[in-house]
């Protein structure tokens, strides 16, 4: 495996929640794993360690509390946009810059509602449904997993 794709691999693992991140290559196998801070308090945390693995490839998140969207499926009605992708979302193009979309604002099919950071490279989330913009279930800068609701359209 090349040196700037486990580079890449580095990068969004601690950039994001993941704990750890197995990928298995023709080349090989690499295994990425997030130190954990609170472990060990005293000793500085190192890198995300690498090391050979033997099982097939596994995406795990880290362990943390579930949002309140989550906790309360029954309470959204209406459609659902989900993230297409895990990454960082955000409401805008630029810090400042005003929102694609935001709660009574009025979108068509294909219109752009957010944009998703995966791996440096910046996806625009279109609205896959006309309608009005009923809640907003992510902040921005927040990060998202495949399959997160991000917005609800009626």
């Amino acid at each position: 495996m090349d040196l700037r794709k486990l580079k890449t691999l580095i990068d969004l693992v601690s950039e994001s929640n993941i704990s750890e991140l197995e990928i298995t290559e023709a080349d090989g196998k690499v295994r990425i794993v997030k130190a954990d801070p609170l472990a060990n308090a005293a000793a500085a945390a190192p890198a995300p360690v690498l090391q050979a693995a033997a099982a097939p490839v596994q995406l795990a998140p880290a362990p943390q509390a579930a949002p309140k969207a989550a906790d309360a499926p029954a309470a959204i009605t209406g459609h659902i946009v989900k993230s297409p992708m895990v990454g960082t979302l955000y409401h805008s193009s630029s810090p400042g810059a005003k929102a694609f979309a935001d709660v009574g604002q009025t979108v068509k099919e294909g219109d752009t509602i957010c944009i998703i950071e995966a791996m440096k490279i910046m996806n625009e989330i279109e609205a896959d449904k006309s309608g009005t913009i009923t809640q907003v279930l992510c902040e921005n800068g927040q990060a998202v997993e495949y399959g997160q609701p991000l917005f609800v359209i009626e």
